[in-house]
C-alpha cells in the first residue's frame, strides 16, 4: 500500500511524478551560505517541479575525529538564521537531531526531523521524534539491512505517528567503502512509506581521509540517474556554491551550479520510468 506523507501541503510519496528534493549545505557555516544555497534551490526546484525541503545542520556529532569542526556557530545563531531564512522564503526546514533534548529547542522551526545513520537504532530519539507527530525521515544505518527498517517503522507507528520518511544512503561494504543494494531499496519501498534517496552520502567515502570523511563526488550524477528508475518519493543531495572549502563533506557535495542539470535528468528518467 502507497503511504502518502505531507510536509507544509507538499505531498511526498512513491511513484509520484513530481519528486522531492531534501537540498542544502551539510552545514550552517554563516548566513550568506545558507541564504545562497536556499534561494537558489528554491529557484531550481520550481523550475524543474519538485518539492522542496531546505536541509543544513547545525551540528556535526558524528565525526571521526575530536579535531575535525563540529559546528560554526552556535544553536540559538543557528535557529535565530534559520528562522528568518524559512520566514523570507516561506520553505520548510529540516535539520539532524543528536539528543532528544535537541527536538525540544528547535521545537516548531523545523518541519522534518531527521535522525542521523548511526543513531537509527536510538529508541529514545527516535521515540521523543515520533511523539512530536512531526514527520520523521529516518536515515538508514550503514549496518542495517533493509529488512530490519521494519523496525524502525514500527517504532515509530507505535507513537501513533505515519508521517514517516525512510532515506537510503549506501550500506557498509570493507573498509572505507559504501555501495548502494537497489533491490533492497526497492525491497524498502515495499513498506508503503516514501523512500528518500541519499545521492551525496551514498559517496561518502567514511574516514578516508584519516581525521575526516573523504568522497567521490564524480559517482552522485550516475547513482542519482540509476535510482530515479526506481520511482522513489525524492532525493537528498547536499550542495555548496564552493565544495572544495567546505567545511564538512565537502568531497561528497554537488557544486551548486550543476543541480539544475541533475534536477532535469532525474525527473526526466522518473517520468520515463512511470
Amino acid at each position: 500500500m502507497v503511504k502518502s506523507v505531507y510536509i507544509n501541503k507538499q505531498l511526498v510519496k512513491n511513484d509520484s511524478d513530481k519528486l522531492l528534493l531534501i537540498s542544502g549545505p551539510c552545514l550552517l557555516e554563516n548566513e550568506k551560505l545558507v541564504r545562497k544555497v536556499a534561494t537558489n534551490l528554491l529557484k531550481y526546484t520550481k523550475k524543474n517541479n519538485f518539492n522542496f525541503v531546505f536541509k543544513c545542520s547545525f551540528d556535526k556529532a558524528n565525526r571521526s575525529s575530536h579535531k575535525t569542526v563540529r559546528n560554526k556557530i552556535s544553536i540559538d545563531k543557528s535557529i535565530e538564521i534559520l528562522r528568518n531564512l524559512k520566514k523570507d522564503l516561506k520553505i520548510p526546514i529540516t535539520t539532524d537531531v543528536h539528543e532528544t533534548n535537541q527536538i525540544d529547542i528547535f521545537g516548531d522551526l523545523i518541519d522534518v526531523i531527521q535522525i542521523p545513520a548511526f543513531l537509527c537504532r536510538q529508541t529514545d530519539l527516535i521515540k521523543a521524534a515520533a511523539q512530536t507527530k512531526k514527520v520523521v525521515n529516518v536515515k538508514k544505518g550503514q549496518f542495517l539491512s533493509h529488512k530490519e527498517v521494519e523496525n524502525i517503522i514500527n517504532k515509530i507507528e507505535n507513537a501513533n505517528n505515519k508521517k514517516i520518511l525512510i532515506t537510503e544512503r549506501g550500506n557498509s561494504f570493507g573498509y572505507n567503502y559504501l555501495i548502494n543494494d537497489f533491490k533492497g531499496v526497492y525491497f524498502m519501498k515495499q513498506f508503503g512509506y516514501p523512500i528518500i534517496f541519499d545521492a551525496t552520502h551514498s559517496v561518502q567515502i567514511p574516514g578516508g581521509m584519516g581525521l575526516k570523511s573523504g568522497g567521490a563526488r564524480e559517482y552522485v550524477v550516475p547513482l542519482s540517474k540509476a535510482a530515479s528508475a526506481l520511482r522513489l518519493a525524492g532525493f537528498f543531495i547536499e550542495t555548496h556554491p564552493n565544495p572544495d572549502l567546505a567545511m564538512s563533506d565537502g568531497p561528497n557535495m554537488m557544486h551548486l551550479h550543476k543541480m539544475p542539470m541533475l534536477l532535469s535528468s532525474i525527473n526526466k528518467i522518473n517520468k520515463v520510468a512511470k
